[in-house]
């Protein structure tokens, strides 16, 4: 894997020219979310869609 300065290094140079600074944090914040939840999944740190239903019903 890539360390992550390269990763963001090439995310940006994907990026439209024009892209404004609030444009590229979004693309990152994506990115990043992105990668939580692939390594929560690798990890097993996930729960069923009914678990969290029954969960969000008991709030």
């Amino acid at each position: 894997m890539l360390a992550v300065k390269e990763e963001a290094i090439n995310l940006i140079k994907t990026l439209p020219d024009n892209i404004g600074w609030d444009d590229i944090m979004y693309e990152l914040y994506v990115k990043q979310k992105i990668e939580t939840g692939l390594k929560a999944i690798e990890e097993g740190k996930t729960i069923s869609i009914k678990e969290a239903k029954k969960r969000l019903l008991e709030l």
